[in-house]
Order: C-alpha cells, then structure tokens, then sequence
C-alpha cells in the first residue's frame, strides 16, 4: 500500500508542478496525467481489494496467511 502510495503521489506532484508553471499545451498534459494517476490509483486498490475478498470467499478462510 506505501509503494502504490508513494508512486502516485510523487507524480501527483509533479503533475502539479507542471500545471502551475507550464502555458497551454503543458497544462493539458498535467491535467491528463493528474486524470490518469488518480485513476490508476483507484483501480490499483479497487481491483487488488476484490482480489483479495474473492480469494477468501473462494478459500472460506477468514485469516490470510502471512
């Protein structure tokens, strides 16, 4: 969760940085890549979580083992 966390925030950041300092063509590219990590973020977590509740519907385990 850090990992997926800390990748997408530093580029959110960087597509920050290029909104507030780019003109014209830049500032679309940062509103695209803003667009595309915070949809990558929700999916990464949405998808990894259903993995996980079907994997423990399918097994009936309610521990996952470590």
């Amino acid at each position: 969760m850090s990992t997926i966390i800390d990748s997408n925030l530093t580029t959110l950041i960087a597509a920050i940085i290029l909104f507030s300092f780019g003109t014209g063509p830049i500032k679309g590219f940062a509103v695209t890549l803003g667009v595309g990590i915070v949809t990558s973020f929700f999916s990464a977590i949405m998808v990894t979580r259903l993995m996980v509740v079907l994997w423990l519907k399918k097994n009936k385990s309610s521990l996952l083992p470590v």
